[in-house]
């Protein structure tokens, strides 16, 4: 009984934390309990009739026609909306205090909507509304803002940085009043981050009146498409279909060797596909994969480690890779599709060496998979619920073959979606000859549900993206070559010293701060200094590849202790301590940590100029190889236990096999020859592979 009290105990704590993540923060009584998911799910409607433009025409008796459009909008309107219904949410949704304070309780109410918090949601949701709302008279004061301009743009900015702290939490607002502070008091800094200063009237306007600023590029994406693609995670998660990949990956790789852990990595990649977030993808597939891998023998630690490692990497994942994906795609200027070519190798590389870790671990304890007649039938369970799979096969038939606009191709498996969640239960209850009314109900109802999270999930992901554009406007108002050059100052014009202050900033920013946050204020500081820097030094950094650098970082801090939260989510269910849990995650991570650095300087990992798939698929499975290699050398096991002195082997063929370019100009062969340097690797490996077996074999 106390076993399973702590299991729940656990999963309410684990449950509790996906809820603050994806946007539940209060639940209030009454009648108030239906103001907060009726808002979000309008705000799902919104954004949904806005993909395309529709037109309506009615004839009256043949004497008159009426005419109407609606549908898509003005970016900037686009934008202001978005972040008005955001703003709307976070006020009502969130307390202004986590913790009861004597005299001020009601500022901490979790059960009630206080109305200070109505009046300030208000006043908030009416100052993003307020670019729409004078939209025109803006546009044509563009550069001289009025007094009230300046008045309702200074409400903006402090609304906007509470409503970041009540959401994220005080990292982002913190760091972005410490760029508005800099961009008054440049002129009073030391020389060599000295900056000009500007006026209020151009940091109003820049920041709240002009797309360059709150309403800039970020909140765009956010807005267009993010918002798409976070609703069809949820409606697909509130349709069934997280279980149903969980269960699959069981019936198939359950039985295997450490099968549940195997499963745990399939069931997260899948669901990792759909969610931005991975607490909730913890909370989804955790649920299930720690404590059969507790039962099979894996340590409670590496249970959790292993969920945490597969769950943050499932926004690595193509074709959707959570929020920041399409935020690269237009700081990029590329195709989405592009920036989904670009992240596939490294991506199924890494989870490929996850896979092997699992293998690894359980060979070292010894341990097997599930008794099959435990395991859910493939063939029923896959029978079962292939209705969730064909809008996933939708949106990736719409944006690989199509080539469709990613929020098109997101809209049309949407309403496919919709249509299967509306059907789903009528016809069980037909077939298991039940009444198709209270079926039909729970359908709608379901469909409802779903808008409403789809909504409360995007409040993070909105917040982030416009708190984070006051810093990329402070940058752009001529920041950004002082910024490189100090860049350059405190890297010495190393470049290599760079990339390893960068990804040490990406991990200590994003431990307080969003995966997309944290792209956005790393990729808006130091992408660019990373190319210009490279350029300097003669060598050619795509800028690809700076921004995915960036992205894999920020994704990297989820898991990085003492803060990282997929770490305490995962450690609350398998009940293990959450700092231990944390670093064993981290040392499974650090087959992902390299390889930003080596894509950084071999573009061919990032597919850029390779358009044979021949040659794409061999740098895949050379990258997986080398990747398996550097599992084997942290992990300190190949086909038995690493002897100290085999472990710079591994990582030679390790960097063989992701380096070919560099051992190629070692040896002087020309650089449309380096492929064959692959078999110097390959040699290596398959002799540490000989000389282990036949160790292996005399114990």
């Amino acid at each position: 009984m106390d076993i399973e009290k702590d299991k729940d105990e656990g999963l309410e704590l684990a449950q509790k934390m996906a809820d603050e993540e994806s946007g539940i923060g209060r639940r209030p009584k009454g009648f108030s309990k239906y103001i907060i998911p009726t808002i979000a799910a309008i705000w799902s409607i919104f954004q949904l009739a806005i993909v395309k433009t529709y037109s309506i025409n009615i004839n009256v008796f043949d004497l008159f026609q009426i005419s109407f459009n609606f549908g898509a909008l003005d970016s900037t309107y686009t934008r202001s909306i978005h972040l008005g219904f955001a703003m709307l949410i976070v006020f009502l949704n969130y307390p202004m205090l986590h913790k009861p304070i004597r005299g001020f309780k009601f500022l901490s109410a979790k059960d009630k909507i206080p109305v200070i918090d109505y009046l300030i949601a208000i006043v908030a949701c009416l100052s993003a509304l307020y670019l729409a709302i004078d939209y025109t008279g803006i546009s044509l004061r563009s550069g001289s803002p009025l007094t009230r301009d300046i008045v309702i743009g200074i409400i903006l900015v402090v609304m906007l940085l509470e409503a970041s702290r009540r959401v994220i939490g005080p990292a982002l607002p913190i760091i972005a009043i410490m760029f508005c502070v800099y961009s008054f008091l440049g002129p009073y800094m030391p020389d060599l981050i000295a900056f000009k200063g500007i006026s209020l009237n151009r940091f109003i306007g820049q920041m709240t009146i002009s797309t360059e600023g709150i309403y800039g590029v970020p909140l765009d994406v956010s807005a267009k498409i993010v918002f798409l693609y976070v609703l069809f995670g949820a409606m697909l998660d509130k349709a069934g279909g997280g279980h149903y990949f969980i269960q699959m990956a069981l019936s198939l790789l359950g039985g295997f060797k450490g099968g549940p852990a195997k499963a745990a990595v399939m069931g997260s990649g899948f669901t990792g596909l759909v969610s931005g977030s991975s607490i909730a993808n913890i909370v989804t597939t955790g649920t299930f994969t720690i404590p059969m891998m507790k039962k099979v023998g894996y340590p409670a630690t590496k249970a959790a480690a292993i969920e945490v490692a597969a769950s943050t990497d499932g926004q690595l994942a193509p074709p959707i890779m959570g929020a920041a994906a399409f935020i690269i795609a237009e700081y990029v200027n590329v195709p989405y599709i592009d920036v989904v070519k670009a992240a596939a190798i490294p991506a199924f590389a890494s989870y490929a060496a996850l896979f092997y870790i699992t293998h690894i671990e359980a060979s070292k304890l010894g341990l097997k998979g599930i008794p099959r007649k435990e395991l859910p039938p493939f063939f029923k369970t896959f029978i079962g619920g292939i209705h969730y799979l064909l809008p996933l096969l939708l949106l990736l038939y719409e944006l690989i073959v199509k080539r469709h606009s990613p929020e098109l191709a997101a809209f049309n498996a949407i309403w496919v979606l919709a249509i299967v969640m509306l059907v789903q239960d009528p016809i069980k209850a037909y077939l298991d000859k039940k009444p198709i009314k209270p079926a039909f109900k729970k359908g709608v109802s379901s469909i409802f549900e779903a808008l409403a999270t789809g909504g409360r999930n995007m409040v993070s992901v909105a917040l982030a993206t416009a708190a984070a554009g006051i810093i990329v406007g402070v940058v752009a108002m001529g920041l950004g070559g002082l910024i490189t050059q100090i860049i350059d100052t405190i890297s010495m014009g190393n470049i290599y010293l760079m990339l390893i202050i960068t990804a040490g900033a990406s991990l200590l920013i994003g431990m307080g701060l969003p995966t997309t946050a944290t792209y956005i204020v790393m990729a808006s500081l130091t992408a660019p200094a990373i190319v210009i820097i490279g350029a300097n030094l003669n060598f050619i950094v795509p800028l690809m590849s700076a921004h995915l650098f960036c992205f894999y970082f920020g994704i990297l801090a989820d898991d990085t202790p003492p803060v990282g939260l997929a770490a305490y989510a995962a450690a609350a269910i398998a009940k293990s301590p959450p700092i231990p849990t944390g670093l064993q995650g981290f040392m499974y991570d650090i087959r992902t940590a390299i390889l930003p650095f080596m894509f950084i300087f071999n573009s061919d990992l990032i597919l850029h100029n390779v358009f044979s798939w021949s040659q794409g698929i061999l740098i895949f499975v050379m990258a997986c190889l080398g990747n398996f290699a550097f599992a084997s050398a942290t992990q300190g096991w190949f086909i038995t236990k690493n002897k100290f002195y085999e472990i710079p082997f591994f990582l030679c063929v390790t960097f063989i096999l992701m380096r070919p370019d560099q051992i190629a100009k070692w040896l002087g062969m020309p650089h449309d020859q380096r492929y064959w340097t692959y078999l110097i690797g390959l040699g290596l490996y398959l002799t540490l592979y000989i000389v282990q077996r036949l160790r292996a074999k005399q114990d």
